[in-house]
């Protein structure tokens, strides 16, 4: 007499664990689709920007989702040049911080570009697109804290298409790694994450940068050294050329700097160093040559002879909100470097976070 309620009851058994299994193949199969259609809704309410993404590929089992050919450009652009160009940005969940009691994220970027078109970012616009807009945006589409970011093979430029010839100076295969961002790992430190890249410049340029940080603060602390060293001077010569009227046959160009953040008061340097600089050439017209002898006059006069290098010193510092370099110790500086003392082809290794804590806290 139960037969039949029996078999009523064994069809159920089977259909809900079978009808749950379809609903989460559907459900996984639709996420792609899902995932990408939030992304691009996320990137079309950046005012004055637009911007999409090819592809969405998700990975359960790594709680993971990857960003395939990301790209975001300025609606009034008169360039066809992406500002960002993501190629791949694969997200997903720092599983050996899950073991420290933290949910957060590890990023990897792979090829992202980053070009700065001048007149594209200048131009006069109905609206006024500030940074924190596609930069909030971007961060929206992680959904939780970044701890870890990795970029390799990366690229950053600044062009200006309407200079003659265009200016582009650029910056490539740029290697990054910053760990511990969200402080899943905090000592007694004052600045507990750490930053550390590397780069090629324009001119074959050797770029560094080093660093340590503490980003979970409203206003973030950090003490950072920045270096390019040995690149070709005339690869700059579009942009002498264009700014300043001048060029370089040959030398080397160097930039050193250190800066220190410490409760929103900046303390720092940028050195910039010019080593066996020519700049006349016999290919030159006369007023070109005039011009150039004028500027290669007080070279020879600003130049450290022994060393034959001309170079300067920029101390910047104050609050982030009101920052500004230091005319006369700039002026004075250079004289130091051409009759005292070179300047040494190194990060002077001066510059401490306690300098801008203690500069700081003597200005309030």
């Amino acid at each position: 007499m139960n037969t039949p309620h029996r078999k009523r009851y064994k069809k159920k058994r089977y259909l809900i664990p079978v009808l749950i299994i379809v609903l989460l193949l559907i459900l996984r199969l639709a996420l792609p689709y899902l995932v990408k259609s939030y992304v691009n809704k996320t990137l079309a309410t950046i005012p004055g920007y637009y911007g999409q993404v090819e592809d969405i590929d998700i990975s359960l089992i790594r709680g993971a989702y990857a960003i395939d050919n990301l790209y975001l450009n300025k609606v009034d652009a008169t360039s066809q040049v992406p500002f960002l160009d993501f190629k791949r940005t694969d997200i997903s969940v720092e599983w050996r911080s899950l073991l420290k009691g933290k949910i957060v994220t590890e990023i990897v970027m792979d090829a992202p570009t980053i070009i700065y078109v001048f007149e594209d970012q200048t131009q006069d616009s109905t609206q006024t697109p500030e940074v924190e807009d596609w930069t909030k945006a971007l961060t929206d589409l992680v959904p939780i804290d970044i701890n870890t970011l990795q970029i390799t093979n990366g690229k950053v430029a600044f062009v200006e298409v309407t200079a003659e010839p265009t200016i582009d100076l650029n910056m490539n295969n740029i290697t990054l790694n910053a760990t511990n961002l969200r402080n899943v790992v905090r000592t007694d430190r004052e600045l507990p994450s750490t930053l550390e890249a590397t780069a090629v410049s324009i001119g074959n340029g050797k770029v560094k940068l080093d660093g340590k940080m503490d980003l979970v603060k409203e206003v973030p602390d950090m003490d950072i050294s920045f270096s390019l060293e040995e690149a070709a001077a005339t690869a700059l010569n579009d942009f002498t050329k264009h700014y300043a009227g001048i060029d370089f046959n040959e030398g080397q160009f160097n930039l050193y700097s250190e800066m220190a953040i410490a409760d929103g008061y900046l303390k720092g340097y940028i050195k910039p160093l010019l080593k066996n600089a020519k700049l006349v050439g016999k290919e030159d017209g006369f007023f070109n040559k005039l011009w150039e002898g004028f500027v290669g006059f007080f070279k020879f006069v600003l130049k450290n002879q022994k060393n034959n290098t001309l170079a300067t010193k920029v101390p910047i510092e104050g609050d982030l909100n009101k920052v500004s370099t230091k005319i006369w110790p700039t002026v004075t500086n250079i004289f130091k470097n051409a009759w005292i003392q070179a300047f040494k082809n190194t990060v002077d290794d001066e510059i401490e976070f306690e300098d801008a804590e203690n500069s700081g806290d003597a200005k309030k």
